[in-house]
């Protein structure tokens, strides 16, 4: 079963039509990544699949029932844009207030739960205006996760974050899937989502463009030789006598997209009278791919 099935889902707002057929497949226990620039599609999409905004057409499923089902809407926590917490309540007294409004049966021991899955069980009674970013990110999470849902969706919640509360993101959601939720997430940090996602959805212009596994992912990514040298002017203009695509990258790296082997390259700016001081074959990342796919689809 998929934990999200969408069919030709359009939406517009007055002349302009944000959403124009998308499909999206989502695996129950995955952590998908959902990929697109700024005016896509993809907080719509996400509106549309938390019931906060309705469709002009198409179809959307949530484990198997219509997303407007009574039942199958409680499964369902969200956190778009940024966290809906009172700021003179304390974290604690935030999260009860929740737990009342979704008539949770023992909702101090939920809490104590919750918090402990995010990270925050000594920030309980910090007044919510008091936390930094990253705790307000987390607080937000724990929010959308009162309740018990088997379906979370996140807007850009690592946005903003310095390297230890991304970390922490990572944790915890990795976490979630592991006890048998599934997770949506937007991010323009491709590089952070992609230590975690399992699949992903990447959207141009209110359609989806690609569907893939993080294996799909890895096996479409190409390989280059990676080498340093000396002069590196020198050397590029030497590579490229033989090889078609060579370029240098921001680490100072020269990359030989269509050698087979490094030590080809090794022995052909030999032969040419160059040294090479470094070499790796490397590969590239969701980062560059989804560039290069944007490339694609745009006809450049």
């Amino acid at each position: 079963m998929n934990a999200i099935e969408i069919r030709n889902l359009t939406k517009n707002f007055g002349d302009k039509q944000a959403l124009k057929g998308l499909n999206m497949t989502v695996p129950v226990g995955s952590i998908y990544g959902f990929i697109g620039e700024n005016g896509s599609g993809k907080s719509t999409t996400e509106k549309i699949i938390c019931g906060l905004i309705h469709p002009n057409g198409g179809e959307v499923k949530l484990f198997g029932r219509d997303y407007k089902d009574a039942d199958v809407r409680a499964k369902v926590g969200v956190l778009i844009e940024t966290p809906a917490c009172f700021p003179n309540l304390t974290v604690w007294n935030n999260l009860r207030l929740q737990a009342e409004n979704l008539s949770l049966k023992n909702p101090d021991d939920e809490i104590r739960k919750i918090l402990k899955l995010v990270r925050m069980e000594g920030a309980a009674g910090n007044k919510f205006k008091n936390c930094s970013l990253g705790m307000k990110q987390r607080i937000g999470i724990a929010m959308a996760l009162l309740g018990n849902p088997d379906l979370l969706v996140l807007d850009e919640p690592i946005n903003g974050l310095d390297a230890d509360g991304m970390r922490i993101m990572r944790e915890v959601l990795v976490d979630l899937t592991k006890k048998g939720a599934t997770v949506v997430v937007s991010s323009h940090i491709l590089g952070e989502l992609e230590k975690i996602a399992t699949h992903y959805g990447i959207v141009r212009g209110g359609k989806m463009i690609k569907e893939m596994t993080s294996e799909e992912l890895e096996r479409s990514c190409r390989t280059f030789v990676a080498i340093k040298a000396r002069d590196l002017t020198k050397t590029k203009t030497v590579l490229l006598g033989k090889y078609g695509r060579v370029e240098e990258d921001e680490k100072g790296y020269l990359r030989v997209y269509e050698a087979k082997k490094p030590e080809e390259v090794v022995i052909y700016l030999y032969e040419n009278g160059i040294t090479v001081n470094e070499i790796k074959t490397d590969k590239i990342g969701l980062e560059e791919y989804y560039i290069d796919l944007m490339g694609e689809k745009g006809g450049r």
